[in-house]
C-alpha cells in the first residue's frame, strides 16, 4: 500500500504518521508539507519524518502530478488550521483549503487514486442550541475555516464514485500531547495555563458546548476511513468523529484540568458576550460504522498527558499565547521577517 499524508509534519500530522508506521509496516509513506511548523517540536528526541519513506516539501496550491503515481490511498490533513489564521485573510484560506483540495482530489482521480480521506470539522454546526447535530443536520459555518470544509464536502461528493471513495472526516476539536504541540486549542490552552500561573480564565461564561477528540483517536479515525470501503461499501460519506462522552461545556473543561493540577484557580467573564459557536455532536454513525476504531481517550488521560508532556520539557513560557506554540504567531513572524508573502507563500 502506498499513503500520501498531506500536512504530515502538524501537530496532527505528527502523530498520524507515527500510528500508520505501526499498523502499516511495509507500507509506502510519503509525506508533503509547507514546512511552516517543521520547527515546532516539542519534547522530541527525534522528528516524526522518521515514519516516513518519502518527504516532500511544498505548497499545497502547487501540488505535482508526479507524485499521485501509483498512490492507493491520500490522507489529506494539509489546511490552514485554524479560525484567527483563516481570518487574516479569508481568500487565502479559501484557495489553500477548499479549492487546491478539490484540484487534488480531481487529479487523484484521474490518476486512479482508490481513497481519499479528508480532515474536515465538526466547527460546521456553528452555533447550535437545538440539540446534537448529526450529519444530516444543517450546517451553519461562520468562520472562513468552517465554510471552506463546508465547501470542500459538498464539490468532493461530486467526484466520488465506485472507483474514488471519498470520506470526510468531521473532527471534534483536536487536543492532547503531539510532538509538535498547539497551544491555541482550548483544553491544551487551559492546561497550559494551569501550569504556568495555577490560573484558568476563561474569556466566555463557561456555558458554550463544544466536543473534543484526543489526536490519538483522530489518527485511529483516519485508519478507519482507510480500509472504510470494506466496512460499509459507501462511495462517499460524511461522518462526525468522537464520542457522546467528549461533549463538555467550556466551563467543565477547565474543571477538569483543576481536578488534575493541583491548586488552580477558575474563572470565567460573566459578562462576556454569548460565544459565537457552540454546538454538541451526535456520534452514533461513527459508533455504527466504525466499532472498532472509538476514542480510547478519555478528558482525564488526555489531561494527565498535557500535564506531563509540557513538564518533561520543562514549559516554562509564561507568554506562551505569543510563541511558536501558537499557530497564528509562527506565520507572523516568518512575515515579519520577510519569509512569507501576504499569501502565505515563502519568498525564495
Amino acid at each position: 500500500m502506498k499513503i500520501l499524508i498531506t500536512g504530515n509534519m502538524g501537530y496532527i500530522g505528527s502523530v498520524t504518521v507515527k500510528y500508520l508506521r505501526m499498523l502499516y509496516p511495509d507500507a509506502v509513506l510519503i509525506g508533503y508539507d509547507n514546512a511552516y511548523f517543521a520547527h515546532c517540536l516539542t519534547n522530541a528526541g527525534y522528528i516524526p519524518e522518521r515514519y516516513i519513506d518519502l518527504q516532500y516539501f511544498g505548497d499545497i496550491r502547487i501540488f505535482p502530478d508526479s507524485l499521485l503515481s501509483g498512490l492507493d490511498v491520500i490522507v489529506h490533513l494539509a489546511a490552514i488550521s485554524n479560525d484567527p489564521i483563516g481570518n487574516v485573510n479569508e481568500e487565502v484560506t479559501l484557495d489553500v483549503n477548499y479549492r487546491s483540495s478539490i484540484i487534488l482530489a480531481k487529479k487523484a482521480k484521474e490518476f486512479g487514486v482508490k481513497s481519499f480521506v479528508f480532515a474536515s470539522s465538526c466547527s460546521v454546526y456553528g452555533f447550535a442550541e437545538d440539540g446534537a447535530k448529526s450529519e444530516e443536520s444543517l450546517v451553519n459555518p461562520l468562520t472562513a475555516y468552517a465554510k471552506s470544509k463546508v465547501l470542500t464536502e459538498n464539490d468532493l461528493k461530486l467526484l466520488a464514485d465506485k472507483n474514488f471513495n471519498v470520506t470526510c472526516l468531521r473532527f471534534s476539536t483536536a487536543c492532547g500531547m503531539s510532538t509538535r504541540l498547539r497551544l491555541d486549542l482550548v483544553l491544551n490552552d487551559f492546561v497550559a495555563a494551569a501550569i504556568i500561573s495555577n490560573k484558568i480564565q476563561i474569556l466566555s461564561d463557561g456555558s458554550p458546548w463544544r466536543p473534543l477528540i484526543n489526536i490519538n483517536d483522530m489518527a485511529r479515525a483516519i485508519d478507519w476511513a482507510i480500509n472504510k470501503k470494506n466496512e460499509s461499501g459507501e462511495e462517499f460519506i460524511i461522518v462526525n468523529v468522537g464520542s457522546e462522552e467528549w461533549n463538555y461545556k467550556i466551563k467543565e473543561l477547565a474543571d477538569a484540568v483543576a481536578k488534575v493540577i493541583p491548586d488552580v484557580e477558575v474563572s470565567v467573564n460573566k459578562d462576556a458576550q454569548p460565544d459565537k459557536r457552540s454546538y454538541k455532536v451526535n456520534f452514533e454513525r461513527f459508533k455504527k460504522l466504525a466499532p472498532q476504531h472509538q476514542p480510547k481517550y478519555d478528558l482525564i488521560k488526555t489531561i494527565t498527558d498535557l500535564k506531563n508532556g509540557l513538564n518533561e520539557m520543562g514549559f516554562q513560557e509564561k507568554d506562551f499565547r505569543n510563541s511558536s506554540f501558537i499557530r497564528l504567531k509562527v506565520l507572523e513572524n516568518f512575515k515579519n521577517n520577510k519569509l512569507l508573502n501576504l499569501d502565505f507563500k515563502w519568498i525564495k
